[in-house]
């Protein structure tokens, strides 16, 4: 994993990002070997078109979700985006190049190449030389539920055993995966060849730690995590069953400076006005088609927490039926809600219903990017259940946030709960790069509908 601008990004996606960048470039050059240009200024108009095919294919490729490295699509799914995305890349590319010949024959060596090199780097398995090799510390409970999460996010780890603490009395990992503590845990981790040991115990105190045998092991070049440090670098979220008040107090970010404040505010102005711009023709259009379906109120206005426990009123457009809640009992919206119109179903699956938050956002009530905000009474409920939920409150709720785009749609207490450690991972790094890749992922889960309800 590499810290760029305190977001944790997966080197194997920064290299394929650089690679699908040179590849379309290194087509466009291939057809001009083969056909030949007519001159500098030919020659010249062809680099631009082979930069702007190259930007223009990463950026449908990442709004499509090729670079997420957990996935679940089968090599015919993988394969259709990457067709989708050349196919739509090559006539924008080519505003910056008419050369019917060029187009068509970098566009058919784009095409193969692309789909031979997407679908076997989003589908071959991992070279052993490339496996990052994992020593779980611990064999209880905890050790064996990180193993899970840890097989089901990150593919490209080997777990190479567990090594049972002194407390470990119950153990729940299998006996094929169980490392024997005649050797010391230093010795084991270099004969195993280890990369990294992930401390899971639950009991820390008296001396349960090796302290120096995993200082020995650090300084011998093995990365020595806790359960919180891992999950927040490899995940992208801080998970409450590894959390300690001490870790969010001692460790690293949470930074609330005027510096960041003011480029947030600044960004957020500029991005709401441009967006308002271009969103203004949807708008109306959607005005009209609630009117047409269910009369009027077009808007919905609700009270929500923001920064600081603030009360605030958040505007939508309305996507329910006028008698929602009509009993004036709060409910969390579910899948296939009968409450939703016709012409609500549309707009909240594009997330349509949100553009009207854009107006509080230059009000100053709401940021484009932070945890969403939630009502009174779901916060005072979920504030009793869930430890640490009012810290997202320290930082201004967003049109759309961390937890929209790396998570469903959440609908009750235990969605929530998951929602809430991607919440916890914004409020602590977040920075105007990770608001941008937020903005550019959101981009991507309107495009697919992921996430809607």
């Amino acid at each position: 994993m590499i810290k760029v601008f305190n977001h944790w990004i997966h080197w194997k996606t920064i290299v394929q990002i650089v690679l699908d960048l040179l590849f379309p470039v290194a087509c466009v050059l291939l057809a001009v070997i083969m056909w030949g240009v007519g001159g500098q200024e030919d020659f010249e108009a062809v680099i631009v078109y082979a930069v702007i095919f190259a930007l223009v294919m990463v950026v449908f490729n990442g709004w499509l979700g090729l670079y997420h490295r957990a996935h679940s699509r089968t090599i015919a799914q993988t394969r259709a985006r990457a067709v989708l995305s050349l196919y739509l890349a090559v006539p924008l590319a080519s505003i910056a190049n008419a050369n019917q010949k060029l187009l068509l024959l970098s566009g058919l060596a784009a095409l193969f190449g692309t789909l031979v090199h997407r679908v076997y780097t989003m589908h071959s398995r991992t070279g052993s030389m490339m496996q990052h090799r994992v020593m779980i510390f611990g064999a209880g409970p905890e050790a064996k539920s990180v193993g899970k999460v840890l097989k089901k996010s990150d593919p490209d780890i080997h777990i190479v055993g567990y090594y049972p603490g002194p407390t470990d009395a119950e153990i729940c990992v299998a006996d094929q995966f169980l490392l024997p503590r005649a050797q010391s845990l230093s010795d084991t981790a270099h004969n195993l060849n280890v990369d990294e040991i992930i401390i899971a115990v639950h009991e820390r105190r008296g001396g349960i730690l090796p302290l120096r045998e995993l200082l020995d092991c650090k300084l011998c070049g093995v990365k020595v995590l806790d359960l919180a440090s891992y999950f927040e670098r490899a995940l992208g979220q801080i998970r409450l069953d590894s959390l300690r008040a001490g870790w969010l107090i001692f460790g690293e970010g949470f930074r609330q400076g005027w510096g960041r404040t003011f480029i947030k505010r600044l960004f957020d102005t500029v991005a709401a006005l441009i967006l308002l711009f271009l969103a203004l023709p949807v708008m109306l259009v959607t005005v009209i088609l609630i009117v047409l379906e269910d009369g009027f109120p077009v808007f919905y206005t609700q009270e929500r927490v923001g920064l600081n426990g603030r009360l605030f009123k958040v505007v939508k457009f309305r996507s329910m039926r006028k008698d929602a809640e009509s009993d004036g009992k709060p409910r969390w919206a579910t899948a296939n809600d009968d409450r939703t119109t016709r012409v609500g179903r549309i707009i909240r699956k594009l997330r349509i219903d949100e553009l009207p938050q854009l107006f509080s956002v230059l009000t100053g009530d709401m940021s484009l990017v932070g945890p969403r905000p939630e009502r009174p009474f779901f916060v005072d409920q979920l504030t009793r259940d869930i430890p640490f939920y009012a810290v997202r409150h320290s930082v201004k709720p967003g049109v759309t946030g961390w937890a929209q785009v790396s998570y469903h749609y959440g609908a009750s207490v235990d969605d929530s709960i998951q929602k809430l450690q991607y919440d916890l991972y914004y409020v602590k790094n977040h920075t105007l790069f990770l608001d941008i890749v937020i903005l550019f992922e959101t981009v991507g889960v309107v495009l697919t509908g992921k996430g809607a309800q």
